[in-house]
């Protein structure tokens, strides 16, 4: 079980909370996104005004905003874990010394996960 205040699980202490997704990549897919918005509104838009001038104004002042409000509304759904797999493991402890009782703790949750299970068969 988690302890709210020492972020700890199965008695092992959880990493923080890491990005699965960069930065860059985020921006990437804002772009790219928009690019297809852009296309369909600047095609809206012109054949309702039928004027060049407006249609690159609307245009321009929705996908500027958009895309913004799409890599921060991106970077804020990265930190919910709702919805995401989490791999059985990752509450291990990662830091470059492990003690004895880290050892023990991993073994007792890799043994409850059935992870150190004896195989089924002989090499």
């Amino acid at each position: 079980m988690m302890s709210p205040k020492e972020n700890v699980v199965d008695g092992l202490p959880m990493a923080d909370w890491t990005p699965t997704e960069s930065r860059s990549r985020s921006w990437a897919k804002s772009f790219s996104w928009r690019f297809i918005g852009v296309v369909m509104l600047g095609g809206i838009s012109y054949a309702i005004t039928r004027d060049l001038e407006q249609t690159t104004i609307i245009t321009l002042i929705f996908h500027v905003l958009r895309t913004v409000l799409y890599y921060y509304h991106e970077r804020i759904w990265e930190r919910i874990a709702w919805g995401k797999p989490r791999h059985p493991l990752a509450c291990l402890p990662v830091k470059e010394n492990l003690t004895a009782d880290d050892y023990d703790a991993i073994a007792r949750l890799l043994k409850r996960r059935n992870c150190l299970a004896a195989p089924d068969y002989e090499i």
